[in-house]
């Protein structure tokens, strides 16, 4: 079974997203598990201090490598498992990364403030991973991108498994546009070739339009998919 273990100074904000839906079932099916580990539970003083201010100066605070380190050797029992910190300076989070990461459980440290000590990152291995260019609070809502993106993966999540093969970045294509009822809403109607049932014209369609829409709109997407047709 595939487990997400969260590292976090704010652990009431789990299960949140992943509590409901699918991923509940899923959760109550016993296809993954979510473990959430409270980061100030490990501080050594009364005050369950988790922070401090930099050396050399700055502005901000930066988390303790003492009191992460303490909550990482307290839980992982298994050293192979990859532990990720997310940073804005890290390697890009995609479908391909999700992929790679279903095989193994996960755990996930959620930063704050102005970042952790870079000896945590030395000392244990971790890989920064980043959701994005932009700034985010907190790590938690990248914590939930990831374990969202890689949970729906999972064998038996989706209840129609066909669903993966056919999402937007599958193949390096965006997803062709889709249609439901009414067949003519505000003097729009659904494209005649998806009332034909002719599964191969239909499957041209959506192809071409697959195509057209990653040309115009993502060109490193398009790239891709030249390299790898």
């Amino acid at each position: 079974m595939w487990t997400a273990r969260i590292f976090t100074l704010y652990p009431e904000l789990f299960p949140g997203p992943l509590g409901s839906g699918l991923y509940k079932k899923a959760l109550e099916k016993k296809l993954w598990s979510l473990e959430v580990i409270n980061i100030r539970d490990y501080a050594a003083d009364k005050h369950k201090t988790v922070d401090d201010t930099p050396f050399g100066g700055g502005s901000g605070m930066l988390l303790r490598a003492d009191v992460i380190a303490k909550s990482l050797d307290k839980n992982i029992l298994n050293k192979n498992e990859p532990i990720i910190y997310l940073s804005p300076k890290g390697n890009k989070f995609d479908q391909t990364y999700a992929k790679k990461r279903l095989g193994n459980n996960i755990n996930i440290i959620c930063g704050h403030f102005e970042g952790v000590d870079q000896r945590l990152l030395e000392t244990r291995n971790i890989e920064e991973v980043s959701v994005g260019d932009f700034v985010l609070s907190g790590g938690e809502i990248g914590a939930f991108v990831i374990i969202d993106t890689i949970v729906r993966l999972i064998p038996g999540v989706l209840g129609n498994s066909n669903s993966l093969t056919e999402e937007t970045f599958e193949r390096n294509l965006l997803e062709y546009p889709q249609y439901t009822k009414p067949q003519k809403w505000e003097k729009k109607n659904v494209p005649n070739v998806l009332l034909t049932g002719d599964h191969a014209k239909i499957k041209d369609w959506r192809l071409s339009h697959s195509k057209d829409i990653t040309r115009r709109r993502r060109p490193d997407l398009w790239k891709k998919y030249k390299k790898n047709k």
